[in-house]
């Protein structure tokens, strides 16, 4: 079978992996909040890094809620999307280096991971918006963490939102486009 088929039949099949976007929306939502109430720094941190303990039940919720196969079993790449997600926890120690060294910095961290590991999904979905979003918004958070020098922390989980819309919103059009070629 033809590689790209396999890629494009992943893209449909999971819907680009939609669900686990929507969840990373709802978890950036719940950091946002977190960073906009009265608390030490080294409290936020550790709330945020919590709320990253939902994303996997409630990615198959969601997935689940717009019908995305989430498994993706079946498909001869299929595990190769969640070795892709494990990936991330690998990035971590960076995190917990910035939650103990450098604390305001740590939700800066935290985004720049997360919009960079999004990279290999263009390859796994032959998904172009992942290929365009990843660096952008990794970049997109530097600039803005810079800008911010440790003060109104709560816009870089809010800035993660919008950024992770517009990708939702591409990939769907992305998904659309090749459903129909199937």
């Amino acid at each position: 079978m033809d590689l790209t088929k396999i890629r494009n039949e992943l893209s449909v099949k999971g819907k680009n992996g939609i669900g686990f976007l929507l969840s990373a929306v709802v978890i950036w939502s719940i950091i946002t909040i977190i960073f906009l109430l009265p608390l030490g720094i080294y409290q936020k941190n550790i709330y945020m890094l919590f709320t990253t303990g939902l994303m996997f039940p409630l990615s198959v919720g969601m997935s689940t809620l717009v019908r995305a196969d989430w498994r993706l079993q079946g498909n001869q790449l299929g595990d190769l999307g969640l070795f892709l997600n494990l990936a991330q926890v690998i990035y971590f120690p960076i995190l917990f280096w910035g939650i103990a060294r450098s604390p305001t910095e740590a939700i800066m961290f935290f985004a720049i991971i997360t919009g960079a590991h999004f990279f290999p999904y263009g390859w796994f979905y032959n998904a172009k918006p992942f290929y365009v979003m990843a660096p952008i918004i990794s970049l997109a958070i530097m600039f803005l963490g810079f800008y911010l020098n440790g003060e109104s922390l709560w816009l870089i989980p809010l800035s993660m939102i919008i950024l992770l819309l517009v990708l939702i919103v591409w990939l769907i059009s992305d998904y659309r486009r090749k459903a129909e070629e199937m």
